[in-house]
């Protein structure tokens, strides 16, 4: 089969033809040479652009990324960096677990004021120590992404 051209490999991957050149200047893709003047690539392009998208799906940069293939463009995982991902996730998974049982919590809770329900409390209480990931911690969430908080609007009801 002949090398596919840039637009085959966009069609292909579903990237557009932009973040392929990006990611030829990046380094993460190489093309091997032009055909009617548009850029040729190897045949297993493709499965070095999944690769990639699995590695940004997982939350590496494109330059941890680009630190997982070889010289040659084999793929050369590092485990050690594999398995640390792997246990930030598992973090990141518990964290949104808990907010979102907090918030099913908060939207079935019968008391009158969610102030004076125990569990809502509780959970207020791990927000302000940072343990739900809150942004009284500063590890998470708008104030750590530099957004302003909106004022806090306490209605009647809770």
């Amino acid at each position: 089969m002949d090398d596919p051209d840039i637009t085959e490999v966009a069609r292909r991957s579903g990237l557009p033809a932009s973040t392929l050149r990006y990611y030829e200047e990046k380094g993460l893709i190489a093309s091997t040479g032009r055909r009617a003047g548009r850029r040729v690539f190897d045949p297993g392009v493709t499965q070095r652009l999944a690769l990639i998208a699995m590695g940004r799906a997982a939350g590496f940069s494109l330059d941890e990324i680009a630190l997982m293939f070889a010289p040659d463009g084999r793929p050369r995982l590092d485990r050690g960096v594999l398995a640390a991902k792997a246990a930030e996730l598992d973090a990141t998974v518990r964290r949104l677990t808990a907010l979102r049982d907090g918030l099913r919590h908060a939207a079935d809770c019968p008391a009158p004021s969610h102030l004076e329900c125990p569990t809502f409390r509780r959970l207020l209480r791990a927000a302000e120590s940072g343990a739900a990931g809150g942004g009284f911690s500063g590890r998470s969430g708008p104030a750590a992404a530099g957004a302003r908080r909106a004022p806090v609007r306490r209605p009647a009801d809770g």
